[in-house]
C-alpha cells in the first residue's frame, strides 16, 4: 500500500477530482468543435482562440482522472507545439515540430513502462506495416520538401512512427489515436510539399489530431482503470 493510499480521506479526493473531469472534458469538446467550426467558416480569429485551449483543456482532463504524469508531460509538449505552429515561419515550426517530438518520446517511454497494465505487446505485423508505410512516404514525398526540412522532417516521422505502432499497448483506442496522429502530421507534410490538398485542409488536419490527443489519452486512462485493485 503507497501512502496516497493509505492516507485518510485521499479516497474521497480522488472521486471529487473525478467529478470535476466531466466538466472539463466537456469544455475540451466544446472547444475543439468551435475551433473545427471555425476552420470550416474561414474564421482564423476562433481558431487563433480556441487551438491553445485545447490540450490545456485535455491534459487537465487527464490529470483530474489520475494521468501517469507521462501522459500529462506529452499533452503538454503538444501544447508547446499547437502554440509555435500558429506562428507561419520555418523557426517557429522547427521549434514546434520539436516540441512534438519530446511529447512523442514521453508516449514511447509510457508504452515501454506498460509494465502488465496495458493488453498487451504491440504486434511485430503491425510494425512491419508502419515502417513499409513510412518508407513509401518518405520516398514519394521527400524530392518535394525544401532542402532544409527533410532530415528534421524524416527524424521526426522515424519517431512519431514509432509512437503510433507501440501506441497499440494500450488497447484499441490508443492505437486509433496512434495511427490518426500519423495521418496528422502527413496531412501537414502534403502541405509543405504543396501535394493537392482537400478542401478545407486544416479542418482535416485538426480533426485528426484533436482525434488523436483523444483517443490516445483515453485509452491510457481506460487501461489504468481497468489495473486498479478490485476493477
Amino acid at each position: 500500500m503507497t501512502a496516497t493510499a493509505a492516507r485518510p480521506g485521499s479516497t474521497g479526493t480522488g472521486r471529487r477530482a473525478e467529478r470535476f473531469a466531466r466538466p472539463v472534458l466537456l469544455a475540451f469538446l466544446l472547444v475543439a468543435a468551435a475551433d473545427l467550426a471555425g476552420l470550416l467558416a474561414g474564421a482564423g480569429t476562433v481558431h487563433l482562440v480556441a487551438k491553445p485551449l485545447l490540450m490545456p483543456l485535455l491534459t487537465g482532463y487527464a490529470a483530474l482522472r489520475g494521468a501517469p504524469k507521462l501522459l500529462v508531460a506529452a499533452l503538454l509538449f503538444g501544447w508547446g507545439g499547437d502554440v509555435f505552429l500558429l506562428a507561419d515561419n520555418d523557426p517557429a515550426f522547427l521549434v514546434g515540430m520539436g516540441s512534438f517530438a519530446v511529447g512523442h518520446v514521453c508516449y514511447l517511454t509510457l508504452f515501454g513502462r506498460r509494465e502488465g497494465w496495458g493488453p498487451g505487446p504491440a504486434p511485430l505485423v503491425t510494425g512491419a506495416g508502419y515502417a513499409v508505410v513510412l518508407v513509401v512516404f518518405l520516398v514519394l514525398i521527400w524530392p518535394d520538401l525544401p532542402a532544409d526540412l527533410r532530415i528534421p522532417l524524416t527524424g521526426y516521422s522515424l519517431l512519431l512512427t514509432a509512437m503510433a505502432w507501440r501506441a497499440g499497448v494500450f488497447g484499441p483506442y490508443a492505437a486509433v489515436g496512434g495511427a490518426l496522429f500519423l495521418l496528422s502530421d502527413a496531412l501537414i507534410a502534403t502541405g509543405i510539399a504543396e501535394w493537392p490538398q482537400a478542401p478545407a485542409p486544416d479542418f482535416w488536419v485538426m480533426l485528426t489530431y484533436i482525434a488523436a490527443q483523444a483517443l490516445l489519452t483515453l485509452g491510457v486512462l481506460g487501461a489504468l482503470a481497468r489495473h486498479k485493485p478490485g476493477t
